[in-house]
């Protein structure tokens, strides 16, 4: 099994890597580092390219993986691979064809200046075109030792019950401890009972507890605000934990789609977000977090 680090020579580089070791290392998989490199077109700004062109784009590439693999420690396997594509978002999906891949890393966009998070335009082509699940490292995010906690955040809309799915075979399979959370944003800061999406959410969030052997590892939580951001914000969240969200109901089949909800979500997360594909057939585990054999289908 292998993770998929889509690496630029930078902080949001650094950033992938780091999350993509933690969660390795709560899987033993393998890591491959990859650097996309342009194609040659006859529309480029300069065709025939330059003499030696290729030779100094080597060199440097070379360069740049080396500090790559050096930020991965012995205990975790790392390859190095550089594709030619016509963009990085799709060097990285054409890498994740590879049916051992189960997951792809990637760091925020360098342009957010005070935000965590900020979705450049590979996250976003990756998010509406991923068959696998995306992992999103937040800016600065320098951990490296196995994840801890699981959280798994649903709002109101039906829709949830594949993520909800995957959280929980993760969970049971790790002896992670599982915190579900449903995010009810209304004005009075309270869940109405009466609600029929507030009733439905919780509902299954019950039954998704209750199947686990281990009740003291699992936890439900309703969290409330005048905003999902509130809301989120009101959460408390430990240093190793990673999120999973669900990719919006638009969606195609197999595919991802940051919602609204998942959005205001990374407007106050300070911790990493995994997000799956909808209706995507349940694995047996999270990536990062089960059973080799069983997340091959992840």
């Amino acid at each position: 099994m292998r993770y998929i680090v889509g690496y630029t020579a930078d902080g949001r580089g650094r950033d992938a890597v780091c999350l993509a070791v933690a969660l390795a290392r709560r899987q033993d998989a393998g890591l491959d580092v990859v650097l996309v490199t342009p194609e040659h077109s006859l529309y480029a700004g300069t065709y025939p390219p330059a003499r030696n062109y290729d030779g100094i784009l080597s060199d440097q590439l070379r360069e740049w993986m080396d500090e790559a693999l050096a930020l991965v420690p012995d205990d975790v396997p790392a390859r190095g691979v550089v594709i030619r594509a016509d963009s990085n978002a799709g060097g990285l999906i054409r890498a994740a064809e590879d049916p051992d891949v189960t997951l792809i890393v990637i760091g925020a966009s360098s342009r957010g200046l005070a935000a965590r998070f900020s979705i450049g335009n590979v996250a976003r082509s990756l998010l509406h075109a991923a068959q696998v699940p995306v992992a999103l490292a937040p800016k600065g995010y320098d951990r490296t030792d196995p994840v801890t906690r699981l959280t798994c955040a649903v709002g109101r809309r039906a829709g949830a019950d594949d993520v909800v799915d995957v959280a929980v075979s993760s969970a049971r399979r790790r002896s992670l401890p599982l915190r579900l959370v449903s995010l009810v944003p209304l004005d009075a800061g309270q869940p109405d009972p009466d609600r029929a999406e507030d009733a439905a959410a919780n509902l299954r969030l019950q039954k998704a507890a209750s199947s686990l052997a281990d009740g003291g590892r699992v936890s439900v939580e309703t969290a409330h605000g005048a905003s999902i951001e509130e809301a989120v914000d009101a959460l408390d969240w430990d240093e190793g934990e990673i999120l999973l969200v669900g990719s919006s109901r638009l969606a195609q089949h197999l595919r991802l789609f940051l919602g609204s909800t998942a959005n205001k979500i990374l407007r106050t997360l300070t911790i990493p977000m995994v997000v799956v594909p909808r209706t995507y057939s349940t694995p047996d585990t999270m990536p990062g977090t089960g059973d080799p054999a069983t997340e091959a289908n992840a």
